[in-house]
């Protein structure tokens, strides 16, 4: 059985207790600074994390739907010993850390939407028909594409966490919901059929296995938007997508999203969406009571809390326990929820593969 025929059984719950460990499913597994010291550790300098630990392959593409093309200049404003100040290629002014920037939080200070005026010029980088989207040589692609024996995704969007957020800022985005409603909607009726028209390019080339949206709309115990709010201003733009995905044999919906995203999850599902990731353990997400009530009819990637691998050898053979069980109900990939961070030592990583293979044996 190839990894891509693995893949669509246990997406569909009919390989229940099968182990596929996908390295990337709309986010990856590793921080640079996690394989940094691991390397110091004994893992080969060269060594590629997926053949290395053995993992799954997955490919994942998408044409760059939260691009802009052209980005803004990235400028550095201000330089300091440890930091920087640097506007970036989607135009927000942060604070950075020097080193490891990626694996650390950076300080947003400025956003490039701030007026209706700011939007209506962001929009020249928001063409859907611009050549960079897409493969330079779509036969080349498409024949590639038919000989794998992988999984293959696309990301059909974000209408929030991967656009307005970034455009406007997270606390601004909030109050702009009850500020100017008619500006939200403004920006997200733009963005429908701007996405759908990616999906369609890419659909009509490929079929794909999955797809998945990248939110991140959600923190500790809920998300940023009421239920009742997400059903007004977010759910209906994702009827169109999901109705042209399913039309063309995508029967897996990914949402990805840092936090609990629990009480989007119904709503999620009434347009189509059934797979969730990476599922955050610390914001309180509640994998098992959701596979109780939904069964086959969901399904996870992530659920390993990241931060049970930096302890000892019982507390990762107690996450391993979890992961069995979620295994058992079906319809799950173990993944860790996001990137595996750098207080982790390779011994722990390695152990916990170990015993998780060992244990679905």
């Amino acid at each position: 059985m190839t990894g891509r025929e693995r893949f669509l059984k246990i997406a569909r719950g009919e390989l229940k207790g099968e182990l596929f460990l996908p390295l990337n499913l709309n986010y990856s597994w590793f921080m640079e600074e996690t394989l940094e010291r691991w390397r110091r550790e004994g893992m080969p300098p060269d060594a590629d994390p997926l053949t290395f630990f053995g993992l799954d392959r997955i490919e994942f593409t998408g044409g760059g739907p939260y691009s802009f093309v052209p980005p803004f200049e990235e400028v550095v404003l201000e330089d300091g010993d440890d930091t920087q100040i640097v506007r970036d290629r989607l135009g927000i002014t942060q604070r950075v850390f020097k080193a490891h920037g990626q694996s650390k939080m950076p300080q947003w200070l400025d956003f490039p939407v701030k007026c209706r005026g700011d939007f209506e010029d962001l929009k020249r980088r928001l063409d859907p028909d611009t050549p960079a989207r897409y493969p330079a040589d779509w036969n080349a692609t498409k024949a590639r594409w038919e000989l794998r024996d992988h999984p293959l995704g696309i990301g059909p969007g974000s209408f929030f966490g991967h656009t307005l957020q970034r455009w406007v800022g997270p606390e601004n985005l909030c109050l702009l919901f009850y500020d100017d409603p008619q500006f939200v909607h403004a920006m997200l009726d733009y963005l429908e059929p701007f996405f759908l028209r990616l999906v369609e390019r890419f659909i009509a080339h490929a079929q794909f296995d999955f797809a998945s949206f990248g939110e991140d709309i959600a923190f500790k115990g809920r998300a940023f938007l009421s239920p009742a709010m997400f059903r007004e201003f977010l759910q209906p733009h994702y009827v169109s997508l999901c109705n042209v995905l399913r039309a063309n044999g995508v029967e897996t919906i990914f949402v990805d999203s840092d936090g609990n995203i629990d009480e989007l999850i119904p709503l999620w599902r009434e347009v189509g969406i059934n797979g969730f990731s990476p599922m955050e353990v610390a914001a309180g997400g509640d994998p098992f009571t959701l596979k109780q009530r939904y069964g086959d009819g969901i399904v996870f990637a992530g659920c390993v809390d990241k931060r049970v691998l930096a302890r000892d050898k019982a507390a990762i053979d107690r996450e391993v326990e979890k992961v069995k069980r979620l295994l058992d109900m079906g319809g799950y990939f173990p993944a860790v929820d996001h990137s595996v961070p750098p207080d982790v030592p390779l011994e722990n990583f390695r152990y916990f593969l170990q015993q998780l293979r060992a244990t679905c044996a």
